[in-house]
């Protein structure tokens, strides 16, 4: 099965509750991310596999992309794993992210 992903799709899967609000930011980081439809699926793989490490891949209120984020109050182990996954899981997608400086967020910004 195909999935196809929706701006209601993302929201769901992301854990967001649908209203016009959202599904506008959710559609305008679509149009953003460069070739999103190319590794859109395997957003929601990573975000289950970051919620052990209690972090999540979420919509911006920044920007119109996606946000890769782990809370600062976690231990350095879970840190070093959480950059490592979001690094694995970039490099096997050909995803460019921007990460922020001194912080443990990243930026999807779209294929290489």
């Amino acid at each position: 099965m195909q999935l196809e992903v929706s701006a209601e799709v993302i929201l769901s899967q992301l854990g967001y509750s649908k209203s016009e609000a959202s599904l506008k930011q959710a559609e305008k980081m679509m149009e953003s991310i460069t070739n999103f439809d190319k590794f859109a699926k395997h957003i929601f793989t990573l975000n289950d596999h970051l919620k052990k490490m209690n972090a999540y891949v979420g919509l911006s209120n920044k920007t119109n992309h996606l946000k890769i984020k782990c809370d600062e109050n976690d231990s350095t182990e879970i840190l070093e794993e959480f950059h490592q996954e979001v690094l694995h899981w970039a490099d096997k997608y050909n995803v460019k992210l921007e990460r922020l400086d001194n912080k443990h967020i990243y930026y999807i910004l779209g294929t290489l």
